[in-house]
């Protein structure tokens, strides 16, 4: 199922994947009434299928998927798509929330959910780029690490790192003010949104996997300040 509005352009392209149809054709129907190019999917390999064809710019992912589950598709969705990724998982069930964020999405919320609470999530991260990535200088250097800002991609001694959104947002964010200690709560109102609620934890998941992704070194470009947050530092 596709749907759209024709008066204007949408404002983003979204793909709901959920195996209750009905509440799949809820959110679908919010989301359209907001301004989005929809399509749903209900399936695990439905849905690799909708993002390859479609090039979403968010997925809004179940866990509970038949064929192959949230987790699988996230995992192979990661290998050829930088799309954000919300993760519906059940509520309180950590076990899940830290799965989905292992296997590269961006955030999660937990059911039952608000289907306005859902569109706010959706609109806030496509207002990202528009807010994050604007900065004046077109690249940013810290030690052999570079971070180019207006092509969205990051290198490490002049090898290109693969990063999701929501990692190089963090990175911009950091790199924004080097040396200088960021909190958690500072880093979610820059990289989400200033309403966005959860487990700020969620902020040392993705560290830790940018960390991973820029070497061995864990600390060798982002310090934890222990009792503050996080920092930018050449070594």
């Amino acid at each position: 199922m596709t749907s759209g509005t024709d008066s204007a352009a949408p404002a983003g392209r979204v793909l709901v994947v959920d195996d209750e149809k009905p509440l799949a054709q809820m959110v679908a129907t919010y989301l359209t009434r907001a301004g989005f190019d929809v399509t749903a999917a209900h399936t695990g390999p439905d849905a690799l299928q909708a993002a390859r064809t479609r090039e979403p710019d968010v997925v809004v992912l179940d866990l509970g998927l038949p064929g192959l589950d949230g987790i699988e598709v996230c995992r192979r969705l990661r290998a050829f798509s930088e799309c954000y990724v919300l993760m519906l998982t059940a509520r309180g069930d950590e076990e899940d929330k830290l799965a989905g964020l292992e296997v590269g999405a961006d955030d999660y919320i937990t059911k039952p959910f608000s289907v306005r609470e859902l569109v706010a999530r959706v609109q806030a991260v496509l207002r990202r780029p528009r807010t994050t990535i604007a900065p004046p200088e077109p690249e940013r250097v810290v030690g052999d690490l570079v971070i180019d800002l207006a092509t969205h991609e990051a290198r490490v001694a002049e090898t290109p790192v693969a990063l999701t959104r929501t990692e190089f947002d963090l990175l911009a964010a950091l790199s924004a003010r080097p040396h200088q200690p960021l909190s958690r709560r500072q880093l979610i109102d820059t990289v989400w949104d200033p309403a966005w609620v959860g487990d700020e934890r969620i902020v040392d998941v993705h560290i830790g996997h940018l960390r991973r992704k820029l070497g061995a070194d864990p600390s060798r470009y982002i310090d934890t300040v222990r009792g503050v947050g996080y920092r930018m530092v050449a070594r």
